[in-house]
């Protein structure tokens, strides 16, 4: 059975659509997968072991995205199922251009008109749970005990236990926890761990300031691996982890696909949706703000409390709540 799905953006969301993936493959025989989704979302997915197909959607970049669009549906070809992760007027038109009969979206005014299948899914649940509800909508029964997030990069194994320290966050500054305050968690617990930085390619700096702060405290022990690493690498670096210090961010669904246990630091974002789903060692760190969760790239009252609030010493304790 041919199922096309078409990724979410964010390499977070691409990693919380995972379970809803396993269900496609369990309740759906001889499935095989055709992935089409952004660079990072294709990268971490594309090991799937019932992946024939994982394309990197690039319609965007065309002079006419509507003509790119109808290319690459019909490159692709008809599925016996379709369905787009995305609420997105052109991942619908992807789906209806391929001619594939059950097509799978959100409600929305573009997939209502173009698809055949288009559920009002409420946001007031996990987004894991909100992209399994979607994935099964023409299933009659299924087993609401969805699974944990899947990845299929094997974990590397590190010489040493490994604490990962990830600061980045890319929706926006308002999410991100602050450098020197990392470094002041990952000095407490560095005689137990070696440190690894994490970060992409425009958290270099960022990363840096951690590096610099870890020196000013005299430890050496880390490896900064900001802005150095592809997505297959982030992932096996971070599977091998022992502990992870987080924003929420991509890397934290990294981690919690490897049941590392973790320590989440949630600002401005909605804790309840984007946690770490199904990780049986995290623990989430917050501030219950009048203002929280605003959901903004950059604070817009210009005081970030939800934030500032955070000191490292609430980090360093929840993180010694988890047995460390």
């Amino acid at each position: 059975m041919r199922i096309l799905v078409i990724l979410p953006n964010w390499l977070g969301d691409a990693i919380m659509a995972t379970p809803a993936i396993e269900l496609l493959a369990s309740y759906h025989p001889n499935a095989k997968f055709t992935f089409v989704g952004s660079y990072v979302s294709i990268e971490a997915i594309k090991y799937h072991p019932l992946c024939e197909r994982a394309i990197v959607d690039e319609t965007k970049k065309a002079p006419s995205r509507f003509i790119a669009t109808y290319k690459l549906a019909k490159d692709l070809g008809e599925f016996h199922l379709a369905v787009t992760f995305r609420n997105q007027f052109y991942s619908s038109l992807l789906l209806r251009f391929t001619n594939t009969v059950i097509c799978l979206a959100k409600q929305s005014w573009h997939s209502m008109f173009l698809l055949s299948h288009t559920p009002s899914i409420k946001a007031n649940k996990h987004l894991a749970l909100q992209y399994a509800e979607l994935a099964m909508i023409n299933v009659d029964q299924y087993s609401d005990d969805i699974g944990a997030l899947k990845l299929y990069i094997e974990p590397k194994i590190h010489d040493k236990p490994t604490l990962g320290i990830n600061a980045g966050a890319t929706y926006g500054s308002a999410k991100r926890w602050y450098p020197e305050r990392f470094a002041q968690v990952g000095a407490e617990f560095a005689h137990s761990f070696d440190i690894i930085i994490f970060g992409g390619p425009g958290e270099v700096e960022m990363a840096q300031e951690i590096e610099d702060n870890l020196l000013s405290l005299n430890i050496h022990n880390f490896t900064n691996l900001a802005g150095k690493t592809n997505i297959q690498e982030l992932c096996a670096n971070i599977g091998g982890c022992s502990l992870f210090i987080t924003n929420d961010s991509g890397p934290m669904h990294v981690a919690a696909a490897y049941q590392v246990p973790s320590v989440a630091i949630f600002g401005p974002t909605k804790h309840k949706e984007t946690s770490q789903w199904m990780n049986e060692k995290n623990k989430i760190v917050r501030e219950d703000m009048e203002c929280a969760p605003c959901m903004k790239r950059e604070c817009p009252l210009k005081h970030h409390e939800c934030m500032t609030k955070i000191t490292a010493p609430k980090v360093i304790e929840a993180v010694k709540e988890l047995g460390f």
